[in-house]
């Protein structure tokens, strides 16, 4: 019999989703905070400006501590997560997320709310990992791993669709506190839920190797320095020092990193477990769709409201193809997983992500027909490739390292965003003369716009396709590995 850590028997799997509807209603609500919380705020940002009178600097890292944080200990809270209980991590985060939003009633000034969105980074870099790993415990059929990944995925994209509205429309009644003491009665139902619909770990999964702290601090320093680098570049230009100052200590950092747990006894990440075929295959593809995806985003934005002069609101109606198929597209993804398997749905997925991207980059400039045509493209390759590739990383590592695999998911494509829109941002400050914000482009400037877009478009088709092509070699050997295990191997594997 299993025994849980807390020292009670595992139950037995559910056999569907409705069986375990009050463990993925907890697990859906901490994802729904997570991609919820970012967007909409966003549209608050002018009001806590006049309120707390805060600086353009002050504004960047209310946001910005959130995601730096957040994205910095999310290995470190994983190792500890798959040491010490994922449910209970989980609870500790969801607690800290509820008193830390609550907290925000009491703010008075912005160097307070920066503290306070640093405490929520602390609470999801905690949480947001332990959802995708508990969802893909809480099933043994894979079937059921993905309809339960591609379930809580989806109510976090409602939120991150819904955000901006629904912050837009809060804000014309209520005072800016309001958006994030929304998350007090959400935290509390997914504590709830995940307290008594979510069983505890089972002791035997749970691994007790000793914490690779000296790993575990370079590792924060090397992702916290690559996520801090990309904001540099854009805001301060790539002639300045300092994000080159940045962008070497993320480079020193990870080149250390790499030699401190090849050389551990108790690495924090066992990079034998990340080379794994299914393993690395898995975190490219993901590190392909987040760089593919931020750099189109970030210059559809640009060319519709500033090269096309579109008003924002506008501009926001022309994304609607990518929110539509980011949401509609759920009811597709386990369909198409099922017809065409793990391996094949993963690097489909991903080469449309590369073929919507060189549309934009060869044809976006004709029309917004063709915008459009990319943007459906990425979002469709990418609805599929966030489940697929995440759910690979995790078949392929043992059960007790799934937590620090979800991750390592999550990081690569933070990670990814980040550099996607680093590159765009750094090729068109250097291709553009002149303020690219000003009004009244010259038809110089207009003719340098456009001929940045492409070319930055170029560069990261050039770079996700590499990815891709790459991922796909792994997953390759992946295949013939598994063609090759005996039956009996089979049958042990998928217990795991």
């Amino acid at each position: 019999m299993y025994v849980t850590d807390d020292g009670a028997a595992a139950p037995r799997s559910p056999r569907s989703l409705r069986a375990a509807w009050l463990a993925l209603t907890g697990l859906s609500a901490v994802f729904l905070i997570e991609m919820l919380d970012n967007s909409i705020l966003n549209v608050a940002l002018p009001t806590i400006g006049r309120e707390l009178n805060a600086s353009t600097t002050s504004l960047q890292w209310v946001t910005g501590a959130y995601s730096v944080v957040f994205g910095g200990l999310m290995l470190v809270f994983s190792a500890m997560a798959d040491r010490f209980g994922r449910r209970r991590i989980m609870l500790i985060g969801l607690g800290l997320l509820g008193i830390s939003s609550l907290a925000t009633a009491f703010v008075a000034s912005s160097e307070q709310l920066i503290a306070v969105r640093a405490a929520m980074g602390i609470a999801a870099a905690m949480t947001t990992p332990g959802s995708m790993a508990l969802a893909f415990r809480l099933f043994k059929d894979d079937e059921l791993r993905v309809r339960a990944i591609t379930l809580i995925s989806t109510v976090g994209l409602v939120g991150l669709a819904i955000g901006p509205t629904v912050g837009g429309l809060v804000l014309e009644i209520a005072p800016w506190q309001v958006l994030l003491l929304i998350n007090v009665p959400v935290a509390v139902l997914a504590i709830v839920s995940v307290r008594f619909g979510v069983a505890a770990d089972v002791a035997t999964d749970l691994h007790r190797d000793p914490l690779d702290v000296l790993g575990a601090v370079l590792g924060t320093v090397t992702i916290v320095a690559a996520l801090l680098a990309p904001t540099l570049f854009e805001h301060q230009g790539a002639g300045s020092t300092i994000p080159w100052g940045v962008t070497a200590v993320a480079v020193t950092g990870a080149l250390t990193f790499v030699l401190r747990e090849r050389s551990a006894r108790y690495p924090l990440i066992d990079l034998e477990l990340v080379a794994l075929p299914l393993v690395s295959s898995g975190l490219a593809f993901k590190a392909a769709t987040g760089l593919a995806t931020a750099g189109l985003g970030y210059l559809v934005t640009l060319q519709l409201q500033l090269d096309w002069g579109w008003p924002p609101a506008l501009a926001s109606l022309g994304m609607l193809p990518q929110v539509v198929v980011l949401i509609a597209g759920s009811a597709f993804v386990n369909p198409f997983v099922k017809w065409a398997g793990f391996e094949r749905s993963a690097w489909i997925s991903a080469v449309t992500v590369v073929v919507g991207l060189a549309v934009y980059a060869l044809l976006g400039s004709l029309g917004y027909i063709w915008v459009a045509v990319a943007l459906v493209l990425v979002a469709a390759g990418m609805r599929v490739n966030g489940v697929v590739a995440g759910t690979n990383v995790l078949r392929g590592l043992p059960e007790n390292r799934t937590t620090i695999g979800a991750a390592l998911v999550d990081t690569s494509s933070e990670v990814a965003t980040g550099v996607g829109i680093a590159a765009t941002g750094t090729i068109l400050a250097a291709m553009f003369t002149g303020s690219i914000a000003a009004s009244n482009w010259s038809p110089h400037q207009t003719a340098e716009f456009r001929q940045a877009v492409t070319i930055a478009a170029l560069t990261i088709t050039l770079v996700a396709a590499a990815l891709v092509g790459w991922a796909i070699t792994r997953t390759r050997v992946a295949s013939r590995a598994e063609s090759r295990t005996t039956p009996v191997a089979l049958d042990s594997g998928s217990e795991r």
